[in-house]
C-alpha cells in the first residue's frame, strides 16, 4: 500500500515529531511505501492567491501544488498529522488545505451537488492539542473539530476516515502517555 504523510509541526523533537516518526516506521515495517510531506521543512507557501482561486477553476496549478496533488493522487491512505492550535490546525496546514484540495482536483459540484474526487482513499488523523478532552468535551470543542476538519474537509472530499485521534494534554505529556498513545497509533495501522 501506498502511504502519504502530510505532517505540520516546526519543532522536529516535538510530540508530533514522534507520531510522525512512529507511523513511518510502522508503516516501513510493514513494507509499505511511504512518503513524508514534511510542510515546514519544505517551506511550503500556505497563501491561497487570487491567481491560486483563478487557476483552480481552470484546472491549472502552481508546480508547487501540481507536486502535492501528485503525491495525493499517489497515495492509497494518507495520515495527517499536526497539533491543534487556538481551535485549529496550523496554518500551513489549512494553506495546503486551501491550495492543494482545490476544485476539480479533490471536489467539485455536478449540476449544484457536491461530489468529493479523493474517494477510495484512507485517511488518518492524529492531532495533539493541550486541553484535557473533558474540557473540549464540555465545551463542545470536541464535536466542533471533528465537524469542521472530517465532515468540512476530509469527508467532503471524498477520503475516507479510518481513525482520528486527539491525544489531550500533550503540552504536559509524560513518557507513559507517549508510550501509550504511540501505541495506540500503531494499532490502528495494524
Amino acid at each position: 500500500m501506498k502511504h502519504l504523510i502530510i505532517y505540520a509541526h516546526p519543532n522536529g523533537t516535538s510530540l508530533n515529531s514522534l507520531f510522525r516518526q512512529t507511523v513511518e516506521k510502522t508503516l516501513k515495517q510493514q513494507n509499505h511505501e511511504v512518503m513524508v510531506r514534511d510542510l515546514y521543512q519544505l517551506g511550503f507557501d500556505p497563501v491561497l492567491s487570487l491567481e491560486d482561486m483563478e487557476g483552480q477553476r481552470k484546472g491549472m496549478v502552481s508546480e508547487q501544488v501540481s507536486r502535492e496533488q501528485e503525491y495525493i493522487t499517489w497515495a492509497d491512505a494518507i495520515t495527517f498529522i499536526y497539533p491543534i492550535w487556538w481551535t485549529g490546525m496550523p496554518a500551513i496546514m489549512k494553506g495546503y488545505i486551501d491550495r492543494v484540495f482545490s476544485y476539480g482536483f479533490a471536489y467539485r459540484y455536478d449540476q449544484g451537488i457536491q461530489k468529493g474526487l479523493l474517494t477510495g482513499k484512507l485517511a488518518y488523523i492524529i492531532n495533539s492539542h493541550g486541553k484535557s478532552a473533558a474540557e473540549y468535551g464540555e465545551t463542545g470543542m470536541d464535536n466542533a473539530l471533528k465537524l469542521t476538519s472530517d465532515k468540512g474537509i476530509y469527508t467532503y472530499c471524498g477520503l475516507n476516515i479510518r481513525q482520528h485521534f486527539f491525544f489531550d494534554r500533550a503540552d504536559r505529556a509524560t513518557a507513559e502517555m507517549a508510550s501509550e498513545w504511540t501505541s495506540k497509533i500503531i494499532d490502528a495501522y495494524a
